[in-house]
């Protein structure tokens, strides 16, 4: 372990814009929501219609995945998956093409040079990943 955080630092000390090649991948759940505040109800009707009940935020049973790509200074990709989809070494290694494209146009600096940091799910680590 000291050995790689000790190679790392000498690897910074040598190349000072190393960390701004690294771009880094990860996925989450979207929880969807009802954006209604109380001032908003109140603003869609008039004096004369029945005082509105008290919006609550509420989770929405309704997820999306979302996997995001970013570096330093900000998202270079984002993709949803496809609702039923699940993500296995086959879709993201699919899925690994589509983010080279747009570090390209995003990111032209580093479009030949960029390093991909994942964390080690089983999908990241499959052989046909590697």
């Amino acid at each position: 372990m000291w050995d790689v955080c000790l190679d790392l630092l000498d690897r910074l000390q040598r190349e000072p814009e190393f960390f701004s090649r690294v771009i880094t991948g990860d996925e989450s759940w979207i929880l969807e929501y009802d954006p209604e505040t109380k001032r908003q109800i109140w603003e869609w009707h008039t004096a004369n219609f029945p005082r509105p009940k008290k919006a609550r935020m509420s989770k929405s049973k309704m997820k999306s995945m979302v996997i995001c790509f970013f570096d330093s200074q900000g998202i270079v990709h984002k993709e949803f998956v496809p609702p039923g989809q699940t993500v296995n070494q086959t879709f993201y290694r699919e899925l690994l093409e589509r983010p080279g494209k747009s570090v390209a146009r995003v990111r032209p600096g580093i479009a030949r040079t960029w390093m991909l940091h994942h964390d080690n799910a089983p999908c990241h680590t499959a052989v046909s990943i590697n």
